[in-house]
């Protein structure tokens, strides 16, 4: 499979889970084990302005390298006109390309995705 055919609205929707499934996992292992304190705390991580901070992070510190900026920038480059109420277009669209990116290394790399999440600080 070439991942890089992929529609990118397609790696960010796969991206979107594979990073709320590492974000849960991560808070369960700190010993959190009530739902609505989980489900609180995941959101300052899986929202979109979480993404960003995470996004920012990793490109400040040169953590990513061009293939993987290149697929950022597809993902948020992506020509989607909605977006949610409760962010704004740029930030939703950076969101989009982090997405985007954790969908591709999921596909062509595990690898390197295991690389990158475990870069993730998660407190509880």
């Amino acid at each position: 499979m070439d991942t890089k055919q992929i529609n990118i609205q397609a790696l960010a929707f796969l991206g979107d889970a594979v990073f709320s499934l590492f974000i849960r996992e991560k808070l369960i292992k700190s010993g959190l084990s009530n739902s609505n304190t989980l489900q609180n705390k995941s959101i300052e991580y899986v929202s979109a302005k979480g993404q960003v901070n995470i996004l920012n992070k990793l490109i400040n510190k040169n953590y990513l390298n061009e293939e993987e900026l290149d697929i950022v920038k597809r993902g948020r480059n992506n020509n989607n006109a909605s977006h949610p109420k409760n962010t704004d277009i740029i930030t939703y669209k950076l969101s989009t390309g982090f997405e985007a990116l954790l969908g591709y290394l999921y596909l062509d790399n595990p690898k390197r995705l295991e690389e990158v999440l475990q870069l993730i600080e998660v407190k509880k």
